[in-house]
């Protein structure tokens, strides 16, 4: 997966993100917490590493979700 560096902070993320909208607003039916879990870890192990998520889906539902993937993750990313 290709990296692109993020503002000036030297931070590299994927080329390619994940928008989380879909989880949690819009585009019901909505996973079960499990399922997407699993899609945003199958996403990391494609080489995924910036989830564009928003307070207005929830608020924080996506944010917790991310979380979640982060802990249960052996190499953070």
């Amino acid at each position: 997966m290709k990296k692109r560096k993020l503002g000036n902070s030297g931070l590299e993320v994927s080329a390619i993100g994940f928008g989380c909208m879909g989880m949690s607003q819009s585009y019901p039916p909505f996973p079960e917490k499990g399922e997407a879990i699993s899609l945003l870890r199958s996403a990391v192990e494609l080489g995924v590493t910036f989830f564009d998520t928003a307070e207005v889906y929830g608020p924080y539902t996506n944010e917790e979700l991310v979380v979640k993937l982060w802990s249960l993750t052996e190499t953070k990313w």
